[in-house]
C-alpha cells in the first residue's frame, strides 16, 4: 500500500469514527440536554467533515492534533452515565486523562470528572425560558440563528418573538422579507435549517420555533402576554435607549428582564460574560452586554493583568464599517461616517476603553482608545498596548494566553492561533469573544502588544446569548470544571 493510500484509509477511518458519534452527540443534547463540546466548540449538529475539522484545530491551542479515536471513548463512556444538563468538553477530558497517572480506565476516570454532572449532583431540567429579539437587524438576526440553534433540547432559551417597525397593514409582505435576510445572509452564509412563513398567523416558523413578528414603534404599545408569552428576557437590538429611563419602557406585561446589546449609560451594568457576568444581581432586570469591542479586549486585559499586572495600555481598534456609515458620502451627524465607509478608512471614536472600567472595576491601570473604521463587512482587530508590572518574555506571555485558551474560566472567551497566515476573515463565525494572534504578539521587557482578531457581529452574538443564558438560570456548568 502506498503512503497516500494509508492516508485515505486513515481519514475514511477517522470519518466513520465521525459519523457514528452524531447520533451519540445528538442523543445526548435533545434527550439529557448535554452539550458535547471540544475545547469549548460545540459539536452538537455539526456535520462529519466539522467534527474532523474541530479536532483538527486543537493543534492550534494544545500544539498536536486531537483524533475522534482519542475522544470517542469518552463520548461512549458519557452515554452509560446518568447525566444531567451540562456542558462536557471531551476534548479536555482526554487532555487531562493523558496526563493521569492513576492507571484508571476511560469510564472510572470520566464518571469521576463529571461527578457534579451525575446521580444526585445532577441538574434537574427546566422550563424553558422566553425570548423576545427587540429589533431585528444584524445583531438580531445573528442571536436569532442563536436561539433557534440552542432551541433543540427544548428546555433551554425559547425565541417567542422579534418586534419591528413597520406598517402592520403590510404585515404578510414585511414578515417574507424579514424572513428572507434570517434565511440568506451575505456574510453568515445560508441559516442552518428550515423556515418557513406563516402569513396568516403573523409567524416565522424556523427549525419548528414558531416566532412571533410584532409590528410596534412603541415599546410602551405591546402587551406580551397577549401572544402567551411570559417572565420573558427582551433583548433590545436597536440601540435606541441606553439608560435605564429609556430601557424600563420595555417592562411591560410578559417582559421581566431587558438585555441590551449596546453599552449602556448610567447605572446600568455592562457585562462581559467569563469576566463579570457573576456580578449580575438575582433582581437586576436591566443589564448591558457592552459593546463588541469591549467583549475583546477585557478578557485577554484581564488575563494579562491577573498574570502580570499592568499599569496602563491603549488600544487602537481596526473596525469593519457597520449600518450607521454611509455607502456613499452624505450628511451624516459625525462628519467622517457620512464619508462613503467601503471606499475609505474612516477615523472614529471608541468608548471601549472607558468601558473597560464597569466590566473590570478592580483594574487600576488608565486604558485609553482610538478606532479606525475600515472597508471590510465583518471581522476587526484590537491592538492592545500594554505597560506590565513586570518583565517577561514573548515565550512566557504565549504560554500563558494559549494555556488561559484551554483550560481557564475563560476559555469560552479567548482563542488562540498560532497560523502565520491568518487574515481577518478566518475569522468570520467565530464563537469566541477574541482571538490571540501568536504571530503577531511583540514583548519586549515590560511592554507587550497583543493583536485580537474578533468576529464583531457573530462572535459579540455569542457573548450576548451566553448572558442570556446566565441571567436566565440555563446556563449549565462545564466538565471538566476549567482551571481557576
Amino acid at each position: 500500500m502506498t503512503v497516500n493510500e494509508d492516508s485515505f484509509t486513515n481519514w475514511k477511518n477517522r470519518e466513520e469514527i465521525a459519523e457514528s458519534m452524531i447520533p451519540l452527540i445528538g442523543k445526548l443534547h435533545r434527550e439529557r440536554d448535554v452539550t458535547v463540546l471540544l475545547h469549548s466548540r460545540s459539536l452538537v449538529n455539526k456535520s462529519v467533515v466539522s467534527i474532523l475539522k474541530t479536532h483538527r484545530f486543537a493543534r492550534q491551542i494544545a500544539g498536536e492534533e486531537l483524533s475522534v479515536t482519542q475522544t470517542m471513548p469518552f463520548l461512549q463512556a458519557l452515554i452509560a452515565l446518568d447525566l444531567g444538563p451540562s456542558q462536557i468538553d471531551i476534548g479536555m477530558l482526554a487532555a487531562t486523562y493523558r496526563s493521569d497517572d492513576r492507571g484508571l480506565s476511560v469510564a472510572a476516570f470520566t464518571a469521576e470528572a463529571v461527578a457534579g454532572a451525575t446521580g444526585a449532583n445532577k441538574l434537574e431540567r427546566r422550563e424553558g425560558r422566553d425570548v423576545v429579539l427587540y429589533g431585528f437587524g444584524r445583531i438580531g438576526r445573528l442571536v436569532a440563528r442563536l436561539l433557534i440553534e440552542k432551541a433543540g433540547s427544548g428546555n433551554g432559551l425559547r425565541l417567542r418573538a422579534i418586534v419591528v417597525r413597520g406598517d402592520a397593514r403590510r404585515a404578510a409582505e414585511d414578515i417574507v422579507k424579514r424572513a428572507s435576510l434570517l434565511r440568506r445572509d451575505s456574510i453568515h452564509g445560508q441559516f442552518q435549517g428550515t423556515i418557513t412563513v406563516d402569513e396568516a398567523n403573523g409567524a416565522i416558523i424556523a427549525n419548528g420555533n414558531e416566532i412571533k413578528v410584532i409590528h410596534a414603534d412603541d415599546p410602551a404599545s405591546v402587551d406580551y402576554t397577549a401572544y402567551g408569552i411570559k417572565d420573558a428576557i427582551l433583548i433590545d437590538n436597536t440601540g435606541k435607549w441606553r439608560d435605564r429611563e429609556g430601557l424600563s419602557q420595555h417592562l411591560r406585561p410578559g417582559i421581566d428582564k431587558v438585555v441590551l446589546t449596546a453599552p449602556g449609560k448610567g447605572d446600568v451594568p455592562n457585562i462581559v460574560h467569563g469576566v463579570n457576568h457573576d456580578t449580575v444581581k438575582p433582581d437586576e432586570r436591566i443589564l448591558s452586554c457592552a459593546s463588541c469591542t469591549t467583549n475583546a479586549i477585557v478578557p485577554p486585559l484581564k488575563a494579562m493583568d491577573d498574570e502580570y499586572g499592568v499599569l496602563r495600555g491603549h488600544v487602537e481598534t481596526v473596525h469593519s464599517f457597520t449600518n450607521d456609515q454611509n455607502l456613499l458620502d452624505n450628511y451624516h451627524k459625525s462628519e467622517r461616517r457620512g464619508r462613503s465607509a467601503p471606499l475609505n478608512m474612516v477615523i472614529t471614536e471608541t468608548g471601549a476603553a472607558s468601558a473597560v472600567t464597569k466590566a473590570l472595576p478592580d483594574l487600576r491601570a488608565r486604558i485609553t482608545g482610538s478606532s479606525i473604521r475600515v472597508p471590510v463587512p465583518d471581522v476587526s482587530i484590537a491592538i492592545l498596548n500594554l505597560q506590565l508590572a513586570q518583565e517577561t518574555t514573548r515565550e512566557q506571555v504565549l504560554d500563558h494566553l494559549r494555556n488561559v485558551s484551554l483550560t481557564s474560566p475563560l476559555k469560552r472567551q479567548i482563542d488562540f492561533i498560532s497560523a502565520p497566515d491568518a487574515v481577518s476573515s478566518d475569522f468570520i463565525g467565530s464563537r469566541h469573544a477574541s482571538i490571540i494572534d501568536a504571530g503577531a504578539t511583540k514583548v519586549e521587557g515590560d511592554n507587550a502588544i497583543l493583536y485580537l482578531w474578533y468576529d464583531n457581529e457573530f462572535g459579540y452574538s455569542c457573548q450576548v446569548v451566553r448572558v442570556v443564558q446566565h441571567v436566565s438560570g440555563v446556563e449549565y456548568p462545564t466538565y471538566p470544571a476549567p482551571a481557576v
